[in-house]
């Protein structure tokens, strides 16, 4: 009875013990179980001015205690907002780096201080067949019409950045199949520039030329271009007027180009003739 007892005890104080191991364990040693939340962070490499799609963002599990601050946790939230910087794979979408608000009124928040976007339109000839995209750069090339005479070509802006093709504000975006075949490019210009291009859209035809985003090098000579430089013999002209005058090319093409440019034609003055109609005067003019 005396040994059973002892074993009773035994075990008792056994189990006892592996309970006070595993309590003393689990609240020292073993790793503790944090709560995870789920946080919606972009699927791919993103660029300032992206709207984002369904396609652009994915939740993945963060512990409570390493989720950012501002960090979205429903796409909802997430969902045709622009973002106002770029992010990258695998980056929590966060509050602070997207628009306001939704759709194409939140990329005028993308638009850099002391410029102004201003769009033009272009077609598969003068948008550089489609080569052209957010982010690119090109020069701007406006052609006044008329007779061959009158006829003549300018680089107006050169090194112009391109803030987005139609509706497509970021590279690789794919564009509505709904969308105009002949897009709109909008342009991110400071204001004189951006006078200079509306008068332009006006007063002729509007072409883009496209160039290396490398490439900040000016061009000196913009024009005017005529119908004259057209001509098949042009270039033994300027061969010729270079070993005459020893002077660059760029010189000899400015110096042609002025020779080339048709004058202005002076209007005669018009002959004013004063009607009086009773008591009412008026004036007409005659050419």
């Amino acid at each position: 009875m005396d040994r059973q007892r002892a074993l009773l005890i035994f075990g008792v104080a056994l189990v006892s013990a592996t309970l006070l191991s595993w309590f003393l364990y689990a609240n020292t040693v073993a790793p503790k179980t944090e709560t995870q939340v789920h946080v919606i962070v972009a699927a791919h490499d993103m660029p300032l001015g992206a709207m984002l799609r369904s396609n652009d963002i994915k939740s993945l599990s963060y512990p409570e205690s390493g989720v950012p601050k501002g960090a979205i946790l429903e796409s909802k939230y997430a969902l045709n907002h622009v973002l106002l910087f770029p992010v990258a794979a695998n980056e929590p979408i966060l509050l602070s780096k997207l628009s306001s608000v939704t759709g194409a009124e939140g990329m005028s928040a993308t638009i850099e201080p002391g410029f102004r976007a201003v769009s033009v339109s272009v077609t598969d000839v003068s948008g550089v067949a489609g080569l052209i995209q957010p982010n690119s750069r090109v020069d701007v090339l406006f052609t006044r019409t008329g007779t061959v005479a009158e006829a003549s070509t300018n680089t107006i802006l050169q090194n112009v950045k391109v803030l987005s093709t139609g509706h497509v504000t970021a590279t690789g975006q794919t564009a509505d199949a709904r969308a105009p075949k002949s897009p709109v490019v909008t342009l991110l210009l400071t204001p004189p520039d951006a006078q200079k291009l509306e008068l332009a859209k006006n007063q002729g035809r509007i072409g883009l030329s496209l160039r290396n985003p490398l490439d900040t090098t000016q061009a000196e000579h913009t024009g005017p271009l005529t119908a004259d430089a057209l001509d098949p013999t042009l270039e033994d002209r300027v061969a010729k007027a270079r070993r005459r005058t020893n002077q660059p090319e760029q010189k000899v093409w400015e110096e042609l180009a002025r020779k080339t440019t048709p004058p202005k034609k002076e209007e005669k003055p018009a002959t004013v003739v004063d009607v009086y109609h009773g008591d009412k005067h008026v004036q007409e003019a005659f050419k």
